[in-house]
This record gives structure tokens, C-alpha cells and sequence, in this order.
């Protein structure tokens, strides 16, 4: 996979050049809005929830932002991800080249637009009057964890988009479903120790909990934690690898 990178590097740095800067084309801020994006969200939702939760929930504005982030990343990649292929018919029938490269390109130019918001957390922290740990150097592992995890979530889309147009429609419907499963503005622990549970089936709030662990507790999680997270990243890329090699091929005739 490296050395087929290699061969079509120029390719690929310019499909990322080119996925960044379409996001925001033809506007005046440009990548500003990577950040007034979420900044918008959060300053809405604060207005909403801040005198529900805010009274138990320790450096609220922190756990609000830190949910609203983590979850946009994998909105933004899942849902990108989910068009390159249809997004790229032009030169998939036009060039050999391998087409997992499509849905890669698109997530590293999400992962460079949520290193851009992360930018976010740094006045709100001092704000909030937390410390800057060297603790914080284990939000590495979810971050590079949530990139494979969803190019596994990309591959597995884009792959079925090609056949399927009506799933973005279904996808759209599961992403705002999604949302409420997440405790992103909601407080996780109001909830009874069963239904804590259950909301650990979702991997997306297994991240976002992993790095309210580490940026507002300030705590090392667990090494189930850690396992966890690196089981569904597995999984789900494993699934996305393998229903695109069982489709590849027959990508070319449907787009």
C-alpha cells in the first residue's frame, strides 16, 4: 500500500489539495469557517443547555466543545468520504489507478480540518482555567485511531454509494440519530449505570470519552479503554478493506 502511495504521490497530494480547498471555494473567510463552524454550534447549544447541565458538570464549556469537535471530525470524514468515488468518476474511468486512494485523500484533508478546529480548545481551556498537562499527549492515540476508523467508515460508504444512491439519504438520517447518542451536550453521568453501558456500544462516544478523560480529568484511561477503541478501529476498517476489494471491480460499470 506505501509503495503504491509512493508510485502516485503527486496524485494523491493533489486530490487533498484539491478536497481542502473545495470545501470552501468562491468564499471570502476560506478555512476560517473550519473554525466559526463549530465555534457557531457550540455557542447555540450553550445557550440551550448551559443552565441544565453546567451546575454538575465539570468544565462544562470543555465537555460541550470537546463532544461537538470529536463528533464533527467523523460527520465531516464519514460524509465526504462517502462521495469519493462518485466524486472521482472522471478519472477512475479515465486512469488506472487505485481507487482506495480517493477515500484516503478525503480523509486526511478532514483530519487537516480538525487539527484546524482543535484551535478552538486552546482559549476556552485557559478560560476555563485548566492546565495544560503532559497528559495530553495521549489524545495522539484517539486521533490516530479516529482517522482509520473512518476510512473504514469511507471505504465501507463509498463502496455501497457506488450501487446504492439512496443510502446518503439513510446515512444523513443515522448521522442526526447519531448526534443525540453521543452525550455531546448532555451529561453522560446523569444516566442510570445500565444505560452508561449501552452508550458505550457507540464507538463515537467511546472517543469522544476517552478525550474528555484526558483533557478535562486529566486522567490516563484504562487499558480496556484503550482496547476498545483500538477493537472498533479494527473492525471497522477491517469491514471497509474488505467489502471494497469484494466491489472494486465492479466499480467502473455503475459509475
Amino acid at each position: 500500500m506505501i509503495k503504491t502511495l509512493k508510485q502516485h504521490q503527486f496524485l494523491f497530494r493533489e486530490l487533498v489539495k484539491r478536497d481542502f480547498r473545495q470545501k470552501y471555494k468562491k468564499t471570502t473567510l476560506g478555512f476560517i469557517w473550519s473554525i466559526l463552524n463549530p465555534l457557531a454550534e457550540f455557542l447555540v447549544l450553550m445557550l440551550i443547555f448551559k443552565n441544565l447541565f453546567s451546575r454538575n458538570t465539570p468544565h462544562y464549556t470543555i465537555y460541550m466543545l470537546v463532544g461537538i469537535l470529536t463528533y464533527s471530525y467523523y460527520s465531516n470524514a464519514s460524509q465526504t468520504g462517502m462521495q469519493s468515488f462518485l466524486g472521482n468518476a472522471g478519472i477512475i474511468q479515465k486512469i488506472k489507478v487505485p481507487t482506495w486512494i480517493f477515500p484516503l485523500s478525503k480523509n486526511v484533508s478532514a483530519l487537516f480540518n480538525f487539527f484546524i478546529t482543535l484551535i478552538l480548545l486552546i482559549p476556552f481551556m485557559i478560560y476555563d482555567h485548566m492546565g495544560f498537562t503532559w497528559k495530553l499527549v495521549f489524545l495522539i492515540y484517539p486521533i490516530i485511531l479516529m482517522f482509520f476508523f473512518n476510512l473504514g467508515v469511507s471505504m465501507i460508504l463509498a463502496s455501497l454509494y457506488v450501487f446504492f444512491k439512496d443510502i446518503q439519504y439513510f446515512y444523513n438520517i443515522f448521522c442526526r440519530l447519531l448526534y443525540f447518542c453521543c452525550a455531546v451536550f448532555w451529561y453522560d453521568t446523569s444516566m442510570s449505570e445500565t444505560a452508561q453501558k449501552i452508550l458505550h456500544i457507540n464507538p463515537i462516544y467511546d472517543f469522544i470519552y476517552y478525550s474528555r478523560m484526558v483533557i478535562i480529568h486529566q486522567q490516563i484511561p484504562t487499558l480496556f479503554d484503550h482496547l476498545v477503541l483500538l477493537g472498533y478501529t479494527i473492525l471497522l476498517l477491517g469491514l471497509g478493506i474488505l467489502i471494497y476489494r469484494c466491489n472494486k471491480d465492479k466499480f467502473v460499470y455503475y459509475l
